[in-house]
């Protein structure tokens, strides 16, 4: 069939997205499952795989889920399984799993043959009632057997473990929370459904992850509740201690959730190697079977404060989870607020309920009518009995019992045990068998024509029509429908519920490193070969008359110390190069050392490449006082060009640098100063000679200019 091949393409990628989204890759409002896992429950029913039953290989699980329900590779359906029964992953796990299910290091699991799992105790509250009628069945794959559309789902997993999942055109990541808060704000909207946001936010303040950590600041909380997008800033859990040789130490203890564990030791192993955290001595992986550690120890006169800002800054111990609440609603994908997540799942075990309801009250009144024929045979088995003995056969039997006309006789017991309406009916009037009456007294055995028997006949009938009196009460009021619910959600949340790990702090922003330093004066060393420290201001005591000095730096021979100046620890270096550069360094990124010590490398701090260090200014702001006169940069070069630029044109430099005065391939700068508006200036030459003018005689330029 000749047809433009953009048609094809459109309908045939439709039909594909479609396909991602309904069948593959989102889940579904009510029972928070997608199609693969809710195959592999459903498999594992079938197998009566309970909490209590033996563990089975993980191979007959996938081969039964893969040959009944899902024809896929088995490996993506193992990795399904698997993930079930990671308890890092899901929050409240529906697999149990045996042997080796891989580990927080993202370490594989073991082959399917090695491995073995059942069902957790929270997947059975998924597939409790599932023989009663209460979801809809349709055939799987090859026709060969029904399976559900949804499970009836007692638990709601949706909000308890999450979800996350890539389409096409839309990708979902539903957070874990923890179940005792679900269950509360679930009871809040029953009894007040008029109840809003920041009333839920009360019982159910965010969401709570597996592997714990700190979420920092609610406003990513609201928004997501709100809105069904938000994005969260998750912190892992760190703490300040010392060992026993006095040095401090960082114990991390929970790391955010998805975040791989060995990628944040590796990654501050980087960081300390490329020296953008030189506070760092050490780093060491001691998890075990007991619970994660990871220990970072630091240097002796660094701050474990600063690292441990650093490192929040510059690894997976701090990340965002982007929360997309998208679900599948009536088979559509839609973006939901926490609100209507919640009153999906009511919804669902509103209509759970009643089909379940409907089953029951459907099978006691076929038992009630079995029991009605029953009684009335029982109360005249002399005359039934010759019948039966009469008849050539049993189809001939059954016609003769359906023809005769019953009353129930009179008896004082059977008066007080059946219901009245039931007696004064059944003693007036004459009735007649039904099909299936006639059938269960053919099949009645001897021993029920006792007294007894005929007591418990009358026992079993008064109750069942209490229960279906029950069955139409809980159908006809709302109210009662609601309580069951209620019954059933307070159960739930007494049986698995468990504490909050993840804690909510306040927002990450009023976290500045700035606030963890001492403002104090320091002196601040550079040599000729590019080495920087800093030391307190009182390493140089007083000395008298002819004292002898003290050493002030370790330095290399050839080596000698090029610039020296007192700045405080919350000071701006601005470093100038001989090729026009200006580069930004704070006074306490400069490592401080003891006076032997010849310092670290500034190549370890900055990126300066082949060039050298011209001149450095320490200032504390670049901003002037109103009214004051503005702080100026004088710059000179090799071939004598001078040139003068405001300061606050330097105030936000990058980390490649910036340009500060724009040189001649041949040229290079020689020397930096700060002025105040109202200075002198003195050039001096190699040859000795020297120039005085007024700053004021060489005009302002801009920062990129020659001069």
């Amino acid at each position: 069939e000749d047809m433009p091949i953009l048609d094809e393409l459109k309908n045939s990628y439709l039909n594909y997205a479609m396909s991602v989204i309904v069948a593959r890759a989102l889940p579904d409002v009510r029972d928070g499952l997608k199609p693969s896992q809710r195959r592999i429950l459903v498999a594992m029913n079938d197998l009566n795989l309970g909490p209590r039953s033996a563990h089975r290989k993980c191979a007959k699980i996938v081969g039964d889920t893969s040959g009944n329900y899902h024809p896929h590779g088995d490996q993506a359906t193992y990795g399904t399984l698997v993930r079930l029964g990671q308890e890092w992953a899901m929050r409240y796990p529906l697999v149990d799993p045996q042997g080796n299910f891989g580990s927080i290091d993202a370490d594989p699991p073991a082959a399917m043959r090695y491995t073995e799992a059942r069902m957790a105790a929270p997947a059975m509250e998924m597939m409790a009632d599932i023989n009663y009628d209460t979801v809809d069945f349709v055939p799987n794959y090859d026709e060969t057997r029904t399976e559900p559309l949804v499970l009836p789902s007692r638990f709601p997993n949706l909000l308890v473990n999450g979800s996350t999942g890539i389409a096409v055109g839309m990708a979902t990541n539903i957070p874990p929370h923890n179940l005792r808060e679900v269950c509360d704000a679930l009871l809040l909207v029953i009894d007040d459904p008029k109840c809003g946001f920041k009333d839920l936010m009360k019982v159910l303040p965010g969401p709570d992850f597996p592997t714990g950590g700190i979420i920092c600041g609610k406003k990513g909380i609201v928004d997501a509740y709100t809105t069904g997008r938000g994005h969260l800033t998750v912190r892992g859990k760190a703490e300040v201690e010392s060992n026993k040789k006095g040095k401090d130490q960082i114990i991390i203890t929970e790391i955010p959730y998805t975040v791989i564990k060995t990628t944040i030791v590796s990654k501050i192993a980087e960081c300390v190697h490329e020296g953008s955290l030189p506070e760092v001595a050490d780093v060491r992986d001691e998890s075990d079977r007991h619970g994660l550690r990871i220990v970072v120890e630091i240097k002796k006169d660094a701050d474990a404060e600063i690292a441990l800002n650093k490192i929040y800054q510059y690894t997976p111990l701090q990340t965002t989870f982007a929360i997309a609440n998208i679900a599948l609603v009536n088979s559509r994908p839609e973006t939901l607020n926490i609100r209507e997540m919640l009153d999906h799942f009511i919804e669902h075990r509103k209509e759970v309920i009643r089909r379940r309801t409907r089953f029951l009250m459907k099978r006691a009144r076929n038992r009630a009518h079995i029991l009605e024929g029953l009684i009335l045979a029982v109360s005249d088995i002399d005359e039934i009995i010759e019948l039966i003995k009469k008849s050539p056969d049993v189809p001939t039997a059954k016609l003769n019992l359906m023809k005769k006309p019953l009353r129930l006789a009179e008896s004082e017991t059977l008066r007080k045990l059946l219901p009245k309406e039931f007696v004064r009916e059944k003693t007036r009037n004459d009735h007649f068998l039904t099909g299936p009456q006639a059938d269960a007294i053919l099949n009645m055995q001897l021993h029920r024509l006792t007294g007894l028997e005929i007591e418990k006949l009358a026992k079993d009938y008064a109750a069942l029509i209490e229960e279906i009196k029950g069955y139409e009460a809980i159908l006809a009021d709302e109210k009662v429908l609601l309580g069951i619910i209620r019954q059933d959600i307070n159960e739930i949340k007494d049986k698995y519920g468990d504490k909050r790990r993840t804690q909510i702090s306040g927002s990450v922003e009023a976290l500045d490193i700035e606030d963890l330093i001492a403002q104090e004066d320091v002196i601040v060393t550079v040599s000729h070969a590019g080495y920087i420290k800093r030391m307190p201001i009182d390493t140089y005591r007083r000395q008298g008359r002819g004292g002898r000095g003290v050493i002030g730096s370790d330095i290399r021979e050839g080596d000698f110390i090029k610039h020296l100046f007192v700045a405080s620890t919350h000071d701006y270096l601005l470093i100038f190069t001989n090729r026009g550069r200006c580069y930004w360094l704070r006074v306490y990124d400069v490592p401080a050392m003891s006076r032997q010590s010849k310092g670290r490398s500034i190549a370890n701090l900055l990126n300066l490449g082949n060039q050298t260090i011209a001149s450095i200014i320490a200032v504390s702001t670049f901003e002037d006082e109103e009214g004051a006169t503005p702080r100026e940069l004088v710059m000179a070069t090799k071939d004598g060009l001078v040139k003068k630029t405001q300061l606050s044109q330097y105030g936000n430099p990058r980390s490649t640098g910036v340009i500060a005065i724009n040189l001649d391939p041949t040229d290079a700068l020689i020397g930096v100063a700060l002025t105040t508006g109202d200075n002198d200036i003195i050039l001096g030459t190699r040859d000795g000679m020297t120039i005085r003018f007024d700053e004021k005689e060489v005009r302002s330029m801009g920062r990129a200019s020659r001069g």
